[in-house]
């Protein structure tokens, strides 16, 4: 099959997904390997990257989807009043920090590290498909593990959570002694 066909059978693939699909998965559509598929996906990036374009193709943990450009949203939006748009406050950033980089991690562990109640955070980051339940801890009463979605590699601009910057151990007790003064100052307040 020609070259400019397997592209349009992988655009197609893409668009109508909607979301990440796997390498292996389009590579058994097109009837070729992996290392040949790859190459082809790769090949159409470097089209889409061009200015001239308002969508492009991104990989996800070894998976691929096609999104708009991100200079396109606001006039997406305009469009779609609907849009999805939500806002990370300083609390719903440290407690998804905290989950990308110990997950898979339950929320008595999250709270644990935050000194005050995650249940709140832990529900609007699950509203905005941030993270997701990854399954059970094997421990008594078998609490719910989270982890970080394709959404949060999405938005965040990861291919997989390895891609997170590393964090330094010095870096990791400051926040956590921050954590303490602030969850003994809000205990203080309550009193």
């Amino acid at each position: 099959m020609q070259l400019n066909k397997l592209e349009a059978i992988i655009e197609g693939i893409l668009f109508s997904m909607g979301e990440a699909v796997e390498l292996d998965k389009i590579a058994d559509a097109i009837e070729h390997d992996k290392k040949t598929t790859k190459k082809i996906i790769r090949n159409m990036m470097d089209k889409y990257d061009s200015p001239e374009r308002g969508i492009m193709i991104i990989e996800i943990d070894h998976a691929y989807q096609m999104c708009t450009k991100t200079e396109c949203y606001e006039y997406i939006r305009r469009v779609n009043q609907k849009s999805k748009s939500y806002v990370l406050t300083d609390v719903l950033l440290e407690t998804l920090s905290i989950i990308a980089y110990k997950q898979p991690i339950t929320k008595a562990q999250i709270e644990k590290i935050r000194g005050v109640s995650a249940y709140h955070c832990v529900n609007k980051l699950i509203e905005y498909n941030l993270i997701c339940e990854k399954g059970r801890m094997d421990a008594p009463g078998r609490p719910i593990l989270f982890g970080t979605t394709q959404d949060f590699l999405r938005n965040f601009g990861f291919q997989s959570v390895n891609d997170l910057p590393p964090i330094e151990e010095d870096r990791l007790t400051s926040i956590q002694l921050e954590a303490e003064k602030e969850a003994i100052e809000e205990l203080e307040l309550v009193d």
